[in-house]
Parts: C-alpha cells; sequence; structure tokens
C-alpha cells in the first residue's frame, strides 16, 4: 500500500561524466526543494575524484556531498558504487575500457543495490520509491521493471540530439545512416524538425571512423534509446521556447516535460562539490580587468585538441591582442611533446592579458562583468550557461552533441560565430573571430540575440514560466502513476 504521508522517494544514478553530474545535481536540488527524499548514486571513483577536487582543509564531515544541502533542509541520502574497476585504475588512459565496464558490469551493482535497498524496507519501498537514471544508461528499463518502480530517464543534452537518436529508425529506413559520405545530404524524416545537413549531425552517427571506441559509443548510444522507450516520464534539459516543435513531436511518442536550464545559477551552486577537477579562483584576476574586455576560452571535459589545433589556437589568441581566461585541463592535447616551451611562451607573451588555470568555476567566470566571450567547444552545459549569463559565444565544435549544437547556436539562435569556417583552423582565422566578436559593432546584433536568448531561459525558470510550470506537472503525474501501482 502507498504511504499517504511519506514523500516521494528518488533514487538518482547519473552517467559517471563531468557533464552529466550538474544537471542531476541540480535535479536533485529541485526535487528535495520540492519536498522529495533523493538518495544520489555516484560511482566511487567519481566521489574520490570529487573528493580529491576540494580543498586540503576539507573535513571528514564534507566528504558526504550533500552535508551542506541537508544543513539547509534537503533530504537527500548520498552513497557510491563501484564501476566495476579498481580505484587506482587510470580511466582517462584507458577510456575504452572504463566505459566498457560502465556499459557491462556496472548494471548488476545498481541491481543489487536496489534490490537491497527496496528489500530492507528501513527507508523505502517499491510503492514509494522511482528511478531517475540517466539516458545514455541502458539498464534502467530492465531494473525498473525487476522492482516495478516508475522509470524516468534524464536526458542532459538538447532535445533535437535525443530525437536524432531516439528515431534512428527513421534516418536507416531514408538512407542516410551508415554514413553514405555527402555532407550536404539534407536529413528531412525526423518529425517535428527542421531540414538539417548532415554535417550537422552528431559524430557518433556520421563518422565513417570503425575504432575499437567508436563501435562500443554506437552500442551504447543505441542499446540506451531502445531502453529509453520504456521509460515512464522523460526530463529534458531545455526549454519549450527553444525547442517547441521537436518537443510537441516527442511527447506524441512519451510523456515527456522541458524543465531546462538545470544549471547552478543560485544558492544551489556552492551548496555541493560537482567538480572532477580542482578549481581556480578567476574573480581577483577578472576584477582588473575592463567590463566585457575577456574572452574566456574552454573546452570541457572531454574534448582533446590536435597539436595543430592548439597551437594555431593559443597564437591566435597572441595575435588578437585580447583579455583572456583559458581553461587549459590536464590532457587537453593529444601529444604534449612539444607544447612545453608553448605554454611557456603564451604565459610571457600575453603580458598580464592572459590567465591560464587548469580548471576554473565556470559559472562565476561566466557571470562576471569582465566578459565579453566565450570559445566554447559547444558542449550543452557550457551553452545553457553562456546563454543564462547573456555571453555571445565563438563555437568550435570537436564531437558528439557539439556539432548539432553548433548548429543551434549559431544558424538558428544567432547568438554566436564560427571559429573557422573552412576545415583547417588558422591563427589569423582565430585572432580575426576574436576580434570581431570582441570589438566590431557589427556584433551588436549578435548581442541583442543573448540578450533576448537570456531572457527566454530567465522566464522559464520564473514562478510561472514553462520550465517551473513543468517540474509541477511532472510531479504530479509521477504521483499518480505511482499510486496506480499501489492499487
Amino acid at each position: 500500500m502507498c504511504s499517504e504521508t511519506k514523500p516521494p522517494h528518488a533514487i538518482m544514478i547519473c552517467y559517471p561524466l563531468q557533464g552529466h553530474i550538474n544537471p542531476f545535481i541540480n535535479l536533485a536540488m529541485k526535487l528535495a526543494s520540492n519536498g522529495f527524499t533523493i538518495t544520489f548514486v555516484h560511482t566511487e571513483y567519481v566521489h574520490q575524484q570529487i573528493t580529491k577536487a576540494q580543498s586540503e582543509e576539507t573535513t571528514d564531515d564534507q566528504v558526504d556531498i550533500f552535508c551542506e544541502a541537508r544543513k539547509s533542509g534537503l533530504d537527500i541520502k548520498y552513497t557510491t558504487l563501484s564501476d566495476g574497476l579498481p580505484l587506482d585504475f587510470n580511466r582517462s588512459l584507458n577510456f575504452y575500457q572504463y566505459l566498457e565496464s560502465v556499459h557491462n558490469d556496472f548494471p548488476s551493482v545498481v541491481d543489487e543495490f536496489v534490490g537491497n535497498l527496496i528489500d530492507s524496507g528501513h527507508s523505502c519501498s517499491s510503492s514509494e520509491t522511482f528511478l531517475i537514471a540517466d539516458t545514455f544508461q541502458s539498464w534502467p528499463g530492465t531494473v525498473s521493471r525487476k522492482y516495478n518502480l516508475v522509470y524516468v530517464s534524464l536526458w542532459t543534452q538538447p532535445a533535437s540530439i535525443f530525437t536524432l537518436y531516439y528515431h534512428l529508425d527513421l534516418l536507416k529506413e531514408h538512407g542516410h545512416v551508415p554514413f553514405r559520405g555527402d555532407h550536404d545530404e539534407i536529413i528531412s524524416c525526423i518529425p517535428g524538425m527542421k531540414p538539417t545537413k548532415m554535417k550537422d549531425l552528431m559524430s557518433f552517427i556520421r563518422h565513417p571512423d570503425l575504432s575499437p571506441i567508436m563501435q562500443l559509443v554506437h552500442k551504447i548510444v543505441f542499446q540506451a534509446f531502445e531502453d529509453v522507450k520504456k521509460a515512464n516520464f522523460i526530463l529534458y534539459n531545455t526549454m519549450e521556447e527553444l525547442e517547441p516543435e521537436i518537443l510537441s513531436a516527442l511527447n506524441k511518442k512519451q510523456p515527456g516535460f522541458a524543465i531546462g536550464p538545470l544549471c547552478s545559477t543560485d544558492f544551489t551552486n556552492n551548496l555541493v562539490s560537482r567538480s572532477l577537477w580542482s578549481e581556480s579562483d578567476c574573480t581577483q584576476w577578472l576584477g582588473s580587468k575592463n567590463k566585457g574586455s575577456v574572452l574566456y576560452v574552454s573546452f570541457g571535459s572531454l574534448a582533446q585538441l590536435d597539436e595543430h589545433v592548439f597551437v594555431e589556437i593559443a597564437h591566435g589568441l597572441l595575435l588578437s591582442e585580447m583579455n583572456f581566461i583559458w581553461v587549459l585541463r590536464p590532457g587537453i592535447v593529444k601529444s604534449e611533446n612539444d607544447i612545453a616551451s608553448l605554454y611557456t611562451k603564451l604565459a610571457n607573451d600575453s603580458e598580464g592579458r592572459g590567465l591560464m588555470v587548469p580548471w576554473c568555476r565556470q559559472n562565476d567566470v561566466l557571470s562576471h562583468h569582465a566578459i565579453g566571450g566565450f570559445l566554447t567547444h559547444c558542449g550543452w552545459n557550457s551553452i545553457l550557461e553562456s546563454m543564462w549569463w547573456g555571453v555571445p559565444m565563438i563555437c568550435s565544435p570537436f564531437f558528439g552533441d557539439q556539432l548539432t549544437n553548433r548548429k543551434l547556436v549559431v544558424d538558428d539562435l544567432k547568438i554566436g560565430i564560427n571559429l573557422c569556417d573552412g576545415e583547417v583552423i588558422t591563427r589569423e582565422e582565430v585572432a580575426e573571430k576574436i576580434k570581431h566578436l570582441m570589438t566590431e559593432k557589427s556584433c551588436d546584433g549578435l548581442f541583442k540575440e543573448v540578450q533576448q536568448v537570456k531572457k527566454i531561459l530567465v522566464d522559464a525558470m520564473s514562478e510561472n514560466g514553462s520550465s517551473q510550470e513543468n517540474i509541477q506537472l511532472f510531479i504530479k503525474d509521477l504521483k499518480d502513476e505511482m499510486h496506480k501501482r499501489c492499487q
């Protein structure tokens, strides 16, 4: 029987990569603020990395990353599970084995954990508990069915990416997959999506690369999108106003709710540790710069630059003579044999105009009045944060969803420009694009557009905004579905 007094209890399990962690934590905070009990699960490795990234002054009390959130009154429990590999296994150098273990070994660990949690009966039962899992996982349908749990899938990227993966059968039926080599081929078979060129599709769909890692990624994506069709509800980290036709078409397939942006834009930003790397504080340096005079450069948590690309961007930054902050996390360049001297040259020749850090708190940077532009890899979290703070973008996508995200930013919303219009990045073009964004009056329209998009995001998150209304509709429908299972 369902309890009339106990709040719904969500077991939340995200994909163990940096770009998935932020939206999951922000959703956990949002649901807990609505009276839910949360059991939040990280892998042991992710927890270890987050703990290492904190100050040496971190106490044992802070090892539980939701400790401060609980002190604020939120009911969020925290636990960790093995991803199937030893903690000292180097996942960065052996990324294939890491993904393989998460795909093949992690599901049985989750199954056992959920079973024990339900069977214990101390904190939850199947009638009061539901599962929120990352769409990129391929096990949630099986686990939720085994334990009679309502299954909610959280999609952390835009709906345009979701619908392309969701309709892989249509892409195959119309001969678009496998890729035939024509980058200008028009895709017009996806419900709710405007005609799109093949070059703007995710690399995982159109890339002819048959390397083991790409084969594994294909397998993960295909199996995950078979599984998500079993979900009772899908939550999208986007806004109705940005992708109305696509969301409308998807909701005819399965119940879904656009509840984005799931960004860390309020008090929750500092309550929970969420970074896998130690974060440098850039605010003092930014405070010495004029309004809108600094270009922020970051290529996210996964992208690796070819040595040539790194060299040209570095020289382009110097040629532009603009102020900049560049996030250079360890391992960002594929081969670092000959670039140590360039690091030194970049630091010396920027003459105080440049600040290079291994990682930083991105929201604190983008929200600073000194920031005038963002050179980005077009990861969805970065785009949402840039839009939220009204910062126009220079787009340099590398792989995956970043290619399709670029189209949304540059071609559809017109709040950014391309870093490179050809196939080869040159320092002269890098410098030209930076100067164009940061100094040209011709970019006034771009700044006006990004302010309009910012208003869309802010309005969506306001008290009567679409995303706030959707989260309440989701909560109502979720409770109704859980109640049905008690009858």
